[in-house]
């Protein structure tokens, strides 16, 4: 029997048409999983017109900045009121924490009508100490607070920190909180020393009025800036990675990923949920909601490991901060025996990235997101585990930016 030619080709161009709609199918639909982020939602698209960040890919990311201005008002002035005593305290932790326990700090203070004193800085290592200076310029933190509280740069000398009265209050302390368990405290000692605590990393908007967010607000996003020589480190890491991302018009990613961090009991699945994703799981993640082999990707962990190889072999512009950082700079802000330097910089470079992808859920995501939203930088794609082989960008942007739920935009709008 002849074979008719034109019924194998209308069998071969049938059989294309029903591979092809396979493949559209698959690309609208990924298996959405629970996590400890506050994660993804399918409303997403519906948040900012987006175009493409690269040329060869199909993820659809926002090249321009959303413009926002500030929706709170500079608390009125208690010049003229004499200050009733002296709160210190530390900034812990890294700056992720700093701007936490600074609003409250802050709060606190103008509550009791105290003098602030300038914190120092403290390292989790015993003796791991910085002057506020070192770090932050202190002009601008004084000056920001002018009319809010008073601020001294050290405590009078003939106070002794050893007789301070040490007093605990929760992360976005309230009024109510102040006036039950801190105020008798300051009346009876004239002065205290505060450590924040953080019951959870909750910073999600609350209901207070604008009224009551002005100080927090002031606190969180005016006053910390950093020192001259560390924005310029910055600066040119930020200009190394942009040349670097010539291919994809000058932008990069920012991951926060830092091997450390993936071994604790956090970070372990439970019930199905998931607070952390390995170098594997990022690059399965960015591959597949179409990202492509020319992506930037500036990752937090400060130096090349093993455990990276997976990532950087389908990401091959893949850069941990020893091979990006100003050689001559290295001694001070790379090699030190502290990572605070480290930290500062991850912090600023996550918050002035493209895109960025929170590896690890925490309090470090949910205050670089507070920090991009006040910048306008709403590009922040929040992992899941995706079994199709496609999905949309777009289905994980962080619900703090869709939903607007972040505490930033109590204070930006």
């Amino acid at each position: 029997m002849g074979v008719d030619l034109r019924q194998v080709l209308a069998g071969i161009l049938t059989l294309t048409m029903f591979v092809m709609l396979g493949h559209m199918i698959k690309r609208d639909h990924f298996d959405s999983v629970q996590e400890k982020f506050p994660g993804p939602t399918k409303d997403a698209t519906k948040v900012t017109t987006m175009r493409s960040i690269h040329k060869k890919s199909d993820v659809q990311l926002k090249n321009d900045v959303l413009e926002l201005k500030q929706c709170w008002s500079k608390p009125e002035s208690d010049e003229g009121q004499e200050s009733k005593g002296y709160v210190t305290f530390s900034l812990t932790d890294g700056p992720e924490y700093h701007v936490s326990q600074i609003a409250d700090a802050v709060v606190v203070a103008r509550y009791l009508g105290a003098t602030l004193v300038v914190p120092d800085i403290r390292g989790k290592e015993l003796g791991d100490k910085w002057n506020f200076e070192d770090i932050y310029d202190v002009e601008k933190f004084i000056g920001s607070l002018e009319g809010v509280v008073k601020v001294v740069k050290q405590l009078p000398s003939d106070i002794s920190p050893k007789k301070i009265s040490a007093v605990k209050v929760p992360n976005r302390v309230t009024a109510d909180y102040i006036s039950e368990h801190v105020e008798k405290v300051f009346k009876r000692s004239g002065n205290i020393r505060l450590a924040t605590y953080f019951p959870s990393v909750n910073m999600k908007k609350s209901s207070t009025s604008s009224d009551g967010v002005s100080v927090p607000c002031l606190a969180m996003f005016g006053t910390l800036e950093l020192q001259p020589e560390i924005s310029e480190v910055i600066e040119s890491m930020m200009e190394r990675l942009k040349t670097l991302s010539r291919k994809s018009n000058g932008q990069f990613i920012a991951v926060d990923l830092r091997i450390e961090m993936l071994g604790e009991n956090g970070c372990q699945e439970a019930s199905g949920s998931k607070s952390c994703y390995t170098a594997q799981d990022i690059a399965l993640f960015l591959k597949k909601i179409g990202f492509d082999k020319d992506a930037t990707i500036y990752l937090t962990q400060p130096r090349w490991e093993n455990s990276l190889d997976d990532l950087k072999d389908l990401f091959p512009k893949t850069y941990t901060k020893e091979s990006i950082m100003p050689a001559d700079q290295k001694a001070k802000f790379l090699n030190s025996k502290s990572s605070e330097y480290e930290k500062v910089i991850d912090f600023y470079l996550c918050s002035q990235s493209d895109v960025f992808v929170p590896a690890i859920s925490g309090l470090f995501y949910s205050n670089v997101a507070g920090k991009r939203i006040a910048l306008g930088k709403n590009q922040i794609l929040v992992p899941a585990t995706i079994r199709e082989p496609t999905a949309s960008a777009s289905n994980f942007i962080s619900s703090y930016i869709t939903k607007k739920n972040h505490l930033a935009y109590s204070c930006f709008c």
